[in-house]
This record gives C-alpha cells, sequence and structure tokens, in this order.
C-alpha cells in the first residue's frame, strides 16, 4: 500500500499500486488487473477525482512526442506531459498553446479534462483547444474521437474528469510562436470596476487580486509584442515578497484579528509597477509556492461584478479571516457538455485560504454567495455539488453520463467522489 496526497495536502489516499507505464502494452496489462483506475498529474485537484485505493496512474514516463501537423494549426501530444514540457517543446517547433493559465506544472490531460482556464474575454479554456483523442477504454484498447470519429464519445471527452478512459495523447490547436507583454500595477478597486469591459478590451489578456480588506487591487496584463532584447530579465511583481506573504500568512493564522490592518499594510508597501517581456510560455505562469485550499465558481459575465463585490461585503462583515486575494477572471463561452462556461461568456473568481487555516467554513459561506451569482463550481477546486445539482445546471449531464455508462459501463475508471456525483 502507497500513500498519495494531493498538492495542498487535503485530499489523501492510499492506493494499492501507484504505476508509470512506459508504453501501450504496459498500460493495457495494467488496467485489465484493475478493478478501479484513476489517473494523477501534478495533484492540483482540491476535489477528491483521483482519489482511489485500487490503481492510481501517472503517465508522466508514458512514450510520445509532439507531431505537428502539416498545415501546423494542430499537433498530437502526449497526455501525461506537464504544460510546462509541453510548451517548451511547442516553442521549439515555433509554436505556442493559444492560450494557458498562471500555473504550468499540470499534465495536459488533466487541464483538459477539469477545464483548466487563464484568462481574456475572448479566449476559452483549455478544453476548448482539444479537437482529437486517442485514450485507452476499459478493455485495454485504443480508441480515436473528434468531431467525425466516434463524435458521442469525443464530445464527453473534451471535459470528462477521467471518466472514460486514459488518455495518451491529446490533439490540440495552436498558434505560430509569440511573446508577451506583462504590466502589474495597483489600482483602486472603484477604477478597475467601473472601467471593467473597456480594460478587457484593451489587452488580450486581463485579470486582478483583490485582498477581501483592500480598495486596492493588483491590475494585470497580459498582451502579444515583438521580441526584445531579453538584457536582464524583468521581476515579477511581488517575487522577492513571497517569504513576506507567507510571514503575513503566518502571523494571520497564529492571530486572525491581524488579517485587515496586514492586508491593507501589503498593498500600501506594494512595490512600483513591473512589466516584462518574454516567450508566452515563460510569461503565463507565475510561482505558486504557499499552500493553499482552493474554491472557484464561474459565473455569467455581467454577475462576476456584483458577485464579487458582495463576496468581499460578506467577508467584511462576518470578519472572516480569508488570507488570500479574490482572482478575477474573464473567459469565453463554449459548446462543451460539462464545460461550466457552456452557458455563454463568462467571470470567473477564485476564493484561497492558506493551508494551515480553517478553510471550510468560510468555504461554505461563500460557496453560497457564489452560487446566488448563478456560479457553476470548477470541477477541480471545493465545491458540494450534488448529481441533483448537476442535472439542474448542466443540460447535457445525461449525454455525458449515457456516454459514461457506454464506454465504461463496469465504471472501472469512476472512483467513490465521481460515483455519488454524477450517479453512475
Amino acid at each position: 500500500m502507497t500513500g498519495w496526497s494531493n498538492w495542498s495536502g487535503s485530499v489523501a489516499a492510499s492506493p494499492r499500486l501507484i504505476a508509470r507505464p512506459r508504453d501501450a502494452g504496459e498500460l493495457a496489462a495494467l488496467i485489465s488487473q484493475a478493478a478501479k483506475v484513476r489517473v494523477v498529474g501534478a495533484g492540483h485537484s482540491f476535489m477528491p477525482l483521483c482519489e482511489t485505493s485500487d490503481l492510481l496512474l501517472s503517465l508522466s514516463d508514458y512514450e510520445g512526442a509532439v507531431t505537428v501537423a502539416p498545415d501546423r494549426k494542430t499537433v498530437w501530444a502526449p497526455a501525461g506531459w506537464s504544460l510546462k514540457k509541453l510548451t517548451a517543446a511547442l516553442w521549439a517547433e515555433g509554436l505556442s498553446l493559444i492560450n494557458q493559465g498562471d500555473i504550468n506544472p499540470q499534465s495536459l490531460a488533466g487541464a483538459i479534462s477539469t477545464g483548466t482556464h487563464g484568462t481574456g474575454a475572448e479566449l476559452g479554456s483549455l478544453s476548448t483547444q482539444a479537437c482529437g483523442f486517442r485514450l485507452m477504454t476499459a478493455d485495454g484498447k485504443i480508441v480515436e474521437c473528434g468531431p467525425d470519429q466516434n463524435p458521442e464519445l469525443y464530445q464527453a471527452q473534451r471535459l470528462s474528469l477521467g471518466l472514460l478512459g486514459v488518455a495518451v495523447e491529446i490533439r490540440i490547436h495552436v498558434v505560430p510562436a509569440y511573446h508577451l507583454e506583462e504590466r502589474v500595477e495597483r489600482r483602486p478597486l472603484a477604477e478597475v470596476a467601473e472601467r471593467l469591459d473597456e480594460l478587457a478590451a484593451a489587452t488580450r489578456h486581463m485579470e486582478f487580486f483583490v485582498f477581501p480588506y483592500s480598495d486596492d487591487v493588483i491590475f494585470k496584463t497580459l498582451h502579444p509584442v515583438e521580441a526584445e532584447d531579453p538584457g536582464r530579465p524583468a521581476k515579477e511583481i511581488g517575487e522577492d515578497s513571497e517569504a513576506s506573504f507567507k510571514a503575513v500568512c503566518d502571523l494571520c493564522a497564529a492571530a486572525p484579528m491581524l488579517t485587515g490592518p496586514l492586508q491593507r499594510l501589503v498593498m500600501r508597501t506594494l512595490g512600483k509597477a513591473s512589466r516584462r517581456v518574454g516567450p508566452a510560455y515563460a510569461i503565463f505562469p507565475s510561482e505558486r509556492n504557499i499552500r493553499f485550499e482552493e474554491m472557484e465558481y464561474e459565473l455569467p459575465r455581467a454577475a462576476g461584478l456584483p458577485t464579487l463585490k458582495a463576496a468581499i461585503a460578506h467577508i467584511r462583515k462576518r470578519r472572516l479571516p480569508i488570507t488570500f486575494p479574490f482572482e478575477f477572471r474573464l473567459a469565453a463561452g463554449d459548446d462543451i457538455w460539462m464545460s461550466p462556461f457552456n452557458a455563454g461568456p463568462g467571470a470567473s473568481i477564485s476564493f484561497h485560504q492558506y493551508a494551515k487555516m480553517p478553510w471550510r467554513p468560510p468555504f461554505a459561506e461563500m460557496e453560497a454567495v457564489l452560487r446566488d451569482g448563478a456560479g457553476r463550481p470548477h470541477w477541480a477546486k471545493r465545491h458540494t455539488l450534488t448529481t441533483a445539482d448537476v442535472h439542474r445546471l448542466y443540460p447535457r449531464a445525461g449525454d455525458f453520463v449515457a456516454a459514461c455508462k457506454t464506454w465504461d459501463p463496469t465504471g472501472k475508471f469512476a472512483n467513490a467522489h465521481l460515483t455519488e456525483l454524477f450517479d453512475l
């Protein structure tokens, strides 16, 4: 019996076996011998998506390479590669992802199967970039699917939570390699709220971070630019202050009543605005070394700011010791069956708590506020959806469940959490 836990330490399991198959033969043998199978990437899911008492697979050692299509608009990529490895390999081919989030240890399959996203009013989640899959199903066979090949499987697999099989290769849309300019500065929340549409339209990517006890935000934009002489690379804002922020979090954990004053102090002492330019794959991600627990809800675009303001007001009224800032992003709508953005353009609100502090009670309070804004949770972040909620929020949930039962009739790829959530 081998122990496993996720990145934050809040989900633990004791799988019978943790295996790293190197090829299809090894993978098929492992799947055929197991009653239950889950696949793990970087462990950045805060829900028990990877929890299992049987076989836990990692495809980090699985054979494969990036295969570029003749028109250079798509590539087949190993599903188990981290986004960090994948984006570096794409750059070597003169290509980039259309968009990505602000961390890159996640596996490609993990990011796509949970609907991971970055920010950009006209840009969809990573799931929207996938246009084909090769996966090993419960019978140990490799099946390929796309819009015109096993289309029902493809539609379900676009955001599958790993319930249909083990993805070994994913075909994704790519674009010619590009550079990004990142700008980070402090701005008043009131100004950002008033000018949100204008600010979102001015750059390809826009987001901001706001501490619940501060009236200012850390405002961040990314926009494609021509390459520049790197010279001495600019540091990310706060790069030198991560240790300081951890000290603040530890102080808040020891003395929760200091949370508000310390957050206002952090914002008052924030350094001057920063700018840096570099390859897109190097500018998108940021370091995230301080452990936290996270809840994230995707809301209709118009409900985003009002819900954020309601969440901040709730925390202030209840004097909740929430040490981390909210993260506010935008994303385009899509047509993926189980995507939180399939109802139209969205606004994303991420809510974090320092891992050393109690998170369940404040998350319960915050989830009620986010649901009031007609939000749907990110599948890999903390939520309390029931089966009834799933079918109420997702009109195609019945089609998704039917596909799961067709391609995995014995529920080999479903763990206890997913079995209950989808009534499998």
